[in-house]
């Protein structure tokens, strides 16, 4: 029963991210994990309710995300992680978990999200310490990062 939540999040962030950075991700396992706070990290966090519960939440390595906003960018390169780049980082989350919510609802499963939230510190200000299903998305040339989907 899980996969009919997670796949649809996986489908829908190789697809979003290869139409918006013209690059198709490669995408690692999936595994059952912690948030891995190590290192320089910015996370991104969205709410999902309705048939489905829990939260969505993708862990970017602080260079990956910059990185990641440059190649959003057509190539203008971003060295700080300044409002345009959050911005950027929370509208690619939001475009990610819309088209999530829309596979969902093709399969019979009715879910809603909230606006993205960016985080520094994952633990203290997600406040989500369980275990997660959890998928590294590996994107060439800019790098690696995790997204993790906590079911309620």
């Amino acid at each position: 029963m899980q996969s009919t939540y997670i796949n649809p999040v996986l489908s829908a962030s190789i697809h979003v991210l290869e139409t918006v950075i013209q690059i198709r991700p490669s995408v690692g396992g999936l595994r059952m994990g912690h948030l891995s706070a190590n290192g320089d990290m910015v996370w991104l966090g969205i709410h999902v309710f309705g048939q489905m519960q829990g939260n969505i939440v993708f862990g970017f390595p602080r260079k990956v995300a910059l990185l990641l906003v440059s190649a959003m960018m057509g190539g203008y390169t971003v060295t700080e992680l300044d409002e345009m780049t959050r911005s950027a980082i929370s509208e690619l989350g939001n475009m990610i978990s819309g088209n999530a919510s829309t596979r969902l609802s093709e399969q019979g499963i009715q879910v809603d999200i909230t606006t993205p939230k960016l985080f520094v510190d994952a633990n203290s200000e997600l406040g989500i310490h369980e275990k997660a299903f959890t998928v590294n998305i590996g994107i060439e040339s800019i790098g690696d990062f995790d997204i993790y989907v906590f079911l309620q």
